[in-house]
């Protein structure tokens, strides 16, 4: 279920959403998206623990981590479901 996000990683996540959508990234390229941000590695961690993110390993390379961004109106969604349960 998909969290509410702080300010300042929507900012990036919706830069981020803009350049990729949907389609599959790694760690370099949101680097070059997001002009070498030193918060990368804590966006991506934060991102994936609010559930706003999705990742696998590369079959290609196993040292290498895959990321999805989830798409904004389903994330919206599953919190807005989720606070009407309370």
């Amino acid at each position: 279920m998909a969290q509410h996000l702080p300010e300042w990683i929507m900012k990036r996540y919706a830069k981020l959403w803009s350049k990729l959508k949907d389609k599959e990234f790694t760690k370099d390229q949101a680097l070059k998206i997001l002009n070498n941000d030193n918060a990368i590695a804590v966006l991506l961690s934060e991102l994936r623990k609010a559930d706003w993110l999705e990742m696998r390993m590369s079959e290609k390379d196993a040292r290498k981590t895959i990321y999805k961004l989830k798409n904004p109106k389903q994330a919206i969604l599953e919190e807005i479901n989720e606070l009407n349960k309370k």
